[in-house]
């Protein structure tokens, strides 16, 4: 017997412009379009198509896709880590142009923070380079939304783990999270 999963969706808003905006869980039928609209949103690294589909059936608890009158605009990808069952890494965020200043991203992050895995989460994660000063600017937000303190420590460094090829990554620690998160 071939149920379709269950899946938590839930209209949150109409958009200013009229527009009807859904967020929820992707499923797998969305890895295409979420790998799209990374490729949409420079300077954003682009994973493989394959690594998308993952995110978008094995960790599809843990992540967000935001859609517009159906079409694919925002995604937040992340994942609880086996050894920190008490951690929620953000991996990366896309929101397409035609959905900014909607604050769709902390709306996603709320979604995802709302559903029953994360229910005993005591902080969040993320990396960002030192010039990234939209995902800085998010996570600030984050942070006073969560009303929680954020520290931040190098962690993915440019020479020693990046060989020179990327900027250095800092760990972003955002918590303790109090629970339920509160509205946005």
């Amino acid at each position: 017997m071939n149920a379709e999963p269950i899946r938590h969706i839930d209209v949150k808003s109409v958009s200013p412009a009229g527009h009807a905006l859904v967020i929820g869980e992707p499923d797998r039928e969305d890895g295409a379009a979420v790998h799209d609209l990374i490729a949409a949103c420079p300077p954003l690294d682009t994973n493989s198509l394959y690594a998308n589909l993952l995110q978008c059936s094995h960790f599809a608890g843990t992540c967000a896709i935001a859609r517009m009158d159906g079409e694919v605009c925002g995604w937040v990808s992340g994942y609880i880590p086996p050894e920190q069952p008490d951690t929620y890494f953000l991996w990366q965020v896309a929101v397409h142009e035609r959905a900014r200043g909607r604050k769709l991203p902390v709306r996603m992050i709320r979604d995802i923070l709302s559903r029953p895995a994360c229910a005993d989460l005591s902080r969040l994660q993320t990396t960002i380079t030192p010039d990234n000063e939209a995902s800085w600017g998010l996570f600030r937000s984050v942070a006073r939304w969560l009303d929680a303190d954020m520290s931040d420590v190098p962690h993915f460094e440019r020479q020693r783990h990046f060989k020179g090829r990327h900027a250095t990554e800092h760990m972003v620690t955002i918590g303790p999270l109090a629970h339920p998160p509160p509205s946005a």
